[in-house]
């Protein structure tokens, strides 16, 4: 399941005082649009399926069971934490069977009760964030029961085996998993425009993570049909399954900085030391770029620190996007970012530095009722010209860099390759 875990922090004009209190009221008019319309539709389907279903014990009973079990579940897991940012857990392993097995107004009350649980005994969020994963996977687990229960009116034929209930479980699960993707996926792409769209839906991992929460949520629902007892078996590889998804969720985040989401300075430097080697080893080439936003200290003097962060997401966002996907980039510090570049040359190094220097300085980010704009000066230096290690590429780049400044900022520097002495009448070459 994908839940919804980041948002724009940036105050709108005239609200700045009330967003303090209401950091809802701090976002993006369209993104505070868009939740609120989410909300509202969910709101109206509860009140339209509730009023609409009759109340029975063995759905009440199997409701219980199932919510139980998710609540074991995040107790089992409340020690490890969540992650910031968009993250994935396998709740999905109860809220499916929800869908499949009740009437739809169940599925919509579902992420209700263990969102409140994740809020209180995991980690307590931004409320409006809790409120959009709880109406996103509320509408999709609504949708993917409506669909389910015409196609199939008595989901008790899923106990008996037959392939064509299940093939239709399977399509339910799956529209299941387009919605609420889909429904997380704008939300935080309003959020954070700059940001790709494949970085906020699937990639290969969250395709396997769906695949697995597909097969889960299909087995409890069978088992849970068979017998609610059955969940005492159900509930131990789940809770393992959802502990390793989390902590390596969790090790991920000890990686990145929280500001960017670029890797933080000791993760960067180990990626690199890495990348530094295998150079070695191959006789690549390889290059290393320092990039330092200018004259930063005056955004965060003028417009306060959260516009500040605001031009470092928006920095960290344009070399993403305009750098390749084995180069490593990394926030290492204040408003510096370093790029490291496997198997590029001297002069296509200063091209990608030019490139980012002219795209950064293009950038424009609202604040209010002002658009900043920035300009980047940046150092390049090349391995076996300017160093033969981290630590010396590191300096070379830096004297680069610091000579970029003293010339006027807002351009690209290489560090001057020192020439070799002269050699005496009749010395022959070391």
């Amino acid at each position: 399941m994908v839940t919804a875990g980041h948002a724009s922090t940036k105050p709108r004009d005239g609200v700045s005082t009330l967003a303090g209190r209401w950091p809802f009221l701090g976002q993006r008019r369209s993104l505070v649009a868009y939740i609120s319309v989410i909300v509202m539709l969910d709101f109206a389907a509860i009140v339209l399926f509730g009023s609409a279903t009759e109340v029975r014990l063995p759905d009440v009973l199997t409701f219980v069971a199932l919510m139980s079990c998710g609540a074991v579940c995040i107790e089992a897991t409340r020690r490890l934490g969540m992650p910031a940012g968009v993250s994935r857990d396998l709740l999905s392993a109860w809220w499916l069977p929800v869908a499949l097995l009740l009437p739809p107004v169940y599925a919509l009350l579902a992420p209700i009760v263990l969102q409140m649980l994740l809020q209180v005994r995991v980690r307590a969020t931004v409320l409006h964030r809790r409120v959009l994963s709880s109406a996103a996977i509320g509408l999709a687990g609504c949708a993917a029961s409506v669909a389910f229960h015409r196609l199939v009116p008595d989901p008790g034929v899923l106990s008996h085996g037959s392939a064509v209930p299940i093939l239709y479980a399977v399509a339910a699960a799956l529209l299941f998993a387009l919605i609420n993707t889909a429904l997380v996926a704008v939300a935080a792409h309003m959020a954070d425009p700059d940001s790709r769209w494949r970085e906020v839906l699937w990639n290969r991992e969250n395709i396997l993570l769906d695949v697995v929460e597909l097969c889960l949520g299909i087995t409890v629902a069978i088992g849970c049909h068979l017998n609610l007892m059955l969940l005492l078996l159900t509930l131990p590889p789940v809770v393992l399954l959802q502990r390793s998804l989390l902590h390596a969720q969790l090790q991920a985040a000890a990686r990145t900085d929280a500001k960017t989401g670029l890797l933080n300075a000791a993760a960067w430097q180990r990626e690199a030391d890495t990348e530094i080697v295998r150079a070695r080893r191959t006789g690549q080439t390889l290059a290393l770029l320092i990039i330092d936003i200018d004259h930063f200290k005056r955004v965060n003097d003028a417009h306060g620190h959260l516009a500040g962060d605001q031009v470092l997401i928006g920095v960290a966002g344009m070399l993403r996007n305009l750098v390749r996907e084995y180069d490593v980039v990394g926030r290492f510090g204040g408003e510096e970012f370093v790029v490291l570049l496997p198997g590029a040359d001297l002069p296509e190094a200063r091209r990608v530095a030019e490139r980012l220097r002219t795209r950064i300085g293009r950038m424009a980010v609202p604040v209010d009722e002002a658009v900043i704009t920035v300009t980047v000066s940046a150092g390049v230096a090349l391995m076996s010209v300017h160093g033969d290690d981290l630590i010396e590429l590191l300096a070379a780049a830096d004297l680069a860099l610091y000579r970029a400044k003293e010339l006027g900022r807002n351009r690209v520097c290489i560090p001057a390759v020192p020439s070799p002495p002269p050699r005496l009448p009749g010395e022959t070459p070391a």
